[in-house]
Parts: C-alpha cells; structure tokens; sequence
C-alpha cells in the first residue's frame, strides 16, 4: 500500500499529493452522497502500471459496499457508480457482490486492482480477505486469453507502420509479458509493468529498449510518435506468432466458489 505524501516524487507511480487530497475527498463525497461504504480505492491505469506520461489522467478505481437492506430486494438496483470524467479524473467503482461475481468469471482487471502500487482508501482486513480470495479462484486460463485478445487486438491496430504511436507499444507488452507470466504459472499477473518486466525480460538488449521506451513515455505526451523500435518488434512478433492458435477457454466444470459467498456475507454484515 502506496500511502507516501512524496508519491509525486515517484517517477514510475506520480501522483501529485494534492490531487491524492482531492481524490481522497472526491471518495468522501461518494461514501456520502450514495450511502455506501468504499473498502478499497487505487490507482488503475497508467500511473499503477508505472509509464504515466505528464497528461496522463488519473483512473480511480473502488469497490464498495451497500447497506444490508439494498441487497435484500427482489429487483436490484443498480451495481456501478461513475463520476462525470474530466482531463484529470476518471472515477467509478463497482459494488461489492458485482465485483465478486467478476472474480468469480476470472476478471484479470479487478485481480490487478488488488496489486495496484497505488491506494487511496482500504479497509485492511476487506482487503486481506479478498486478496486469499482471489487466490483461491484463481482462473489463469480466462485471464491468458483476455491478456492474449488484447495484446492480438492492440499490435494489429496499432504497432505496424514505420511510425507509429508509442504508448502503444506497452499496451502490446505490458498485456503479452502477462501472457508469459500465466504461462511460467507465477500466479495472478500483477499491475506493476516493472514486475513483469524483472520476471519475464532475460534479453539486455531488449530490456534496454523497453527501459528507454519508458523514459520518452514518462516524458512525452499522450500522442507523441516515433520510430519503430525493431528489438521489441521482434519479441512481441515472435510470441504473438508463438500463441496464435490460443483460442478462448472452454467452460470449466466442478469450481468452487463458496469463499465468494462467505465473504460477501461477512462484509455486508460487517459493515451495517
């Protein structure tokens, strides 16, 4: 947990402390004007991957919980709340027995929220629970394809021209490295970029492409485009053409997911 006033300081995970206040207060408001509790906020996106460039907005993520009551109804309201998003800001969370049923469906994206080097707001035993219980449901084979389609996706539309946009680059590796990390079985992928990188990357030469690549990202702006960097065509070429007869799962029978259920109760009844 990132709770550092000098997080601005932190040139793979910036965050301006005075936005960290605002976006402190922003959650506050949220907890106030909807009746709910929020047991986890971080950092998603860019600046919890660690190649935020100096326009990059702030993408806050949260789950929370509802009163008792609003679970205990025939017709279900709705499950998802999002703020208004801005040139700085993108805020939404999901409510908790949603966020739970998504982990139950193998979302890679909610298992890194678990890992994000950046948090705003938790509930430290919510979070220790549902941390154990994203181990135990773990579905690596659903969270390979979603990483391999938007690593597929991202390269073809994006990644091969002579120049092509740079960010882009890192929205084909950061999704293929976690490709390779499922597949050397090292558990849920995290969200750091660094750590995929430190785990999957031998080659010195590629690592210095991609060590320089982050440095024009971190220092560029959103759109900025350059050159084709050759060394990282050519690993992501490779794999990508290593895993293209990957298709989707198929449907898995006999998993067990009780551990979702005591832990909605639990916290729901924790948090009346």
């Amino acid at each position: 947990m990132d709770d550092s006033t000098s997080d601005f300081e932190n040139i793979e995970h910036p965050i301006d402390p005075q936005i960290r206040l605002e976006i402190e207060a922003t959650l506050a408001r949220v907890e106030r004007e909807n009746s709910v509790k929020i047991l986890f906020a971080c950092e998603s996106g860019s600046r919890g991957w660690g190649f935020a460039s100096p326009d990059s907005d702030y993408d806050v993520r949260f789950i929370y919980v509802n009163p008792l009551d609003w679970y205990l109804t025939v017709f279900p309201e709705r499950d998802v709340i999002e703020l208004p998003v801005n040139d700085v800001y993108d805020v939404s969370g999901w409510d908790l027995r949603k966020a739970l049923g998504l982990l139950k469906n193998g979302n890679a994206t909610l298992v890194e929220w678990l890992s994000s080097p950046v948090v705003y707001l938790a509930d430290e035993s919510f979070l220790a629970d549902v941390r154990a219980a994203s181990q135990q449901v773990h579905r690596p084979e659903r969270s390979f394809y979603h990483y391999l389609h938007m690593a597929r996706k991202n390269y073809r539309e994006y990644l091969r021209g002579e120049v092509v946009r740079l960010k882009k680059y890192l929205y084909v590796l950061r999704p293929l490295m976690a490709c390779l990390w499922i597949e050397q079985q090292r558990g849920p992928v995290p969200m750091r970029f660094q750590d995929l990188v430190d785990a999957i990357v031998t080659d010195i030469g590629l690592k210095a492409a991609i060590a320089e690549l982050l440095i024009i990202k971190r220092r560029a702006s959103e759109s900025e485009h350059g050159l084709a960097m050759p060394e990282i065509n050519r690993f992501l070429e490779f794999h990508l053409e290593r895993l293209s007869d990957v298709t989707a799962p198929e449907k898995e029978e006999g998993l067990e997911f009780s551990v979702l259920d005591r832990l909605l109760k639990d916290t729901v009844l924790r948090s009346r």
